[in-house]
């Protein structure tokens, strides 16, 4: 993995042989992670307040996904893959014949489930996606392909609304290239700066861009 990103308790560090650099915030590694972490936990739970403050509902919580959990879309066993995951509840709805959330192995098939079924008027009440900014991953070489690691766990999951997408790296998941999430903006760049792709909001990720991931 010479040359490789990891991010250990909440600080991106990039392998240099057997070792492992500095902290790229400058910061030691058990502060950074406080930090991060406080920060994460502060701003999610003013946001959930507010939106069930407007909504007069609350809004669902992720789900640890399981070797019970197959992709919506694809139906492999979502732990059994590299990559991000992602989870999408509807109101009133049972997504593919289970109860919410939909599952997926890639962002990407999230967002082609997510489209498809808002185009059949499906009311969507939350969706979720692996924050990277948020756990401790690897990207690893396998057969000269370089993968990200999988987070199936409810704590790795954060509001699509709250990351910025590192769109089509050069970086896979279970179903190629995908749109990779950071809470932190910061770590969505360097990722950006050292893989390639482009950077996307949530309200910015378009039909014509998952057409181009998927192949279609």
């Amino acid at each position: 993995m010479n040359g490789d990103w990891i991010r250990t308790n909440g600080c991106l560090r990039r392998h240099e042989g057997s070792d492992v650099g500095q902290c790229l915030d400058g910061h030691p590694e058990s502060e950074a992670s406080t930090t991060r972490r406080r920060l994460l936990g502060a701003v999610g739970t003013g946001a959930l307040l507010g939106l069930a403050g407007c909504l007069g509902t609350e809004t669902p919580d992720p789900v640890t996904l399981t070797d019970s959990d197959a992709c919506d879309v694809c139906r492999m066993i979502i732990p059994h893959h590299p990559g991000p995951s992602a989870e999408v509840f509807y109101r009133n709805k049972d997504p593919s014949d289970h109860e919410n959330p939909a599952r997926f192995d890639s962002t990407w098939e999230a967002f082609q489930y997510d489209f498809e079924r808002r185009d059949r008027g499906w009311t969507r009440s939350a969706f979720y996606v692996t924050d990277y900014s948020a756990v401790d991953y690897e990207v690893l070489t396998d057969g000269g392909r370089p993968l990200i690691s999988t987070h199936p766990e409810a704590s790795a999951f954060v509001l699509a609304s709250d990351v910025t997408f590192v769109v089509a790296s050069s970086v896979e998941g279970a179903m190629g290239r995908d749109l990779i999430g950071f809470g932190d903006e910061a770590d969505a760049r360097m990722f950006r700066d050292d893989y390639g792709g482009e950077l996307a909001a949530f309200g910015e990720v378009t039909r014509s861009m998952i057409a181009e991931l998927s192949g279609t």
